[in-house]
């Protein structure tokens, strides 16, 4: 029989010095304890790149690539300085009275053909509105406070030569003679004194003259004697065209809204509104539309349904050239529709932007026309 004896393993000790703690209770507890602290301290040291270090830390989703270049380059235009931003462009258009004068208002958001500030006929005692006080139509938005006619402007046409009449003279009329009535009255002596002058006071007769002898004539004349005066010549073969009062300023027809605000300021209709170039473009634009839509209806003798609407809103450039029709919106008949277009386009283009509108309102301009069929 044979054995093999080989020699004792150096950690039989250890195990056995072990193996008597682990039994001690006291012991045992220790030994938990030092393995705890220990694997703390792995731990902490295991995780002290992430909580200790200063840069932010990248977290990988699995939806995101792993690695991500990015470059950031600043653009030298950002250090530049900035241009002036341009002003805003105006609020909101009216259309003045062109019969109240003009007045520039102390402050509005309006803009219109001319300068204007509120005022009505019949005041309101606590009014405070840059609208006047109008009856109109409830729940409906207005641009207008008066309500006119326009006339479309009548071409010239050049007149027939009249046949040749020769056309009677002017007569020179003298003035009628002058009344004259002698001096009245006479000398009287009177007094104690034989010696004496006296006179006798008597009233004096209308036109009297020192004249020796009576005149007669009319009793109202020239004060300038021998003037002479210019009766004009008439014709009754051209017949003069009676005078008559010429109103130069009109009006669009309206429909008011009603507005039960109004102001304290006492005369003609008017709104607070400043003058500016757009808003004089943009009257003569509006009005040269009413008169092409009034001439279509007119010709084509077929009126919408009394109550319907057509909204266009269309893009002009700064040419006055209509760009496009964005959109029309309508409750009135397929030919209405077609007139309320052909009335912005027909008269087209309006004419150049001046340089402050161009400015305001950069090359374009988006548009919205309302027509109302009464």
């Amino acid at each position: 029989m044979s054995h093999t004896i080989a020699s004792s393993s150096p950690t039989v000790p250890l195990r056995g010095w072990v193996a008597r703690v682990w039994a001690d209770p006291d012991g045992r507890s220790t030994i938990v304890g030092v393995a705890g602290v220990i694997l703390f301290y792995l731990l902490l040291w295991g995780a002290s790149p992430w909580l200790f270090r200063v840069d932010p830390v990248v977290r990988k989703f699995p939806d995101h690539p792993e690695n991500r270049q990015f470059n950031i380059e600043i653009a030298p235009e950002v250090f530049a300085p900035k241009p002036t931003p341009k002003p805003p462009p105006p609020n909101k258009f009216v259309e003045t009275n062109p019969d109240a004068p003009e007045n520039v208002p102390d402050k509005t958001t309006n803009f219109a053909a001319q300068n204007q500030q509120v005022a009505q006929e019949k005041p309101v005692p606590k009014g405070a509105s840059d609208m006047p006080s109008t009856e109109g139509k409830k729940d409906f938005e207005s641009n207008q406070i008066v309500s006119g006619q326009l006339s479309k402007p009548l071409e010239q046409v050049e007149a027939v030569p009249p046949a040749e009449v020769t056309p009677p003279r002017e007569q020179t009329v003298m003035a009628p003679a002058l009344e004259q009535n002698p001096l009245s009255g006479f000398e009287k002596k009177q007094g104690d004194n034989a010696d004496s002058f006296g006179t006798n006071i008597a009233k004096l007769a209308e036109n009297s003259r020192p004249v020796p002898n009576k005149i007669e004539g009319a009793k109202n004349v020239p004060l300038i004697q021998g003037a002479t005066a210019t009766q004009p010549a008439i014709d009754p073969l051209r017949p003069r065209p009676r005078p008559s009062v010429v109103k130069t300023q009109q009006v669009r027809p309206a429909i008011l809204a009603e507005r039960l605000a109004g102001t304290a300021n006492i005369g003609p209709t008017s709104v607070d509104a400043r003058w500016s170039a757009y808003g004089t473009y943009l009257q003569k634009m509006i009005e040269a539309v009413q008169i092409q839509w009034e001439h279509l209806l007119t010709e084509s003798k077929v009126y919408p349904t009394s109550g319907s609407t057509v909204t266009v809103k269309f893009i002009m450039d700064s040419k006055g050239l209509i760009a496009r029709v964005v959109n029309v919106d309508s409750t009135a008949s397929d030919s209405a529709s077609r007139a309320c277009m052909s009335a912005i386009t027909d008269r087209a283009p309006y004419g150049d932007w001046t340089e402050d509108m161009k400015a305001v309102l950069g090359e374009q301009q988006e548009m919205t026309f309302t027509f109302y069929y009464q």
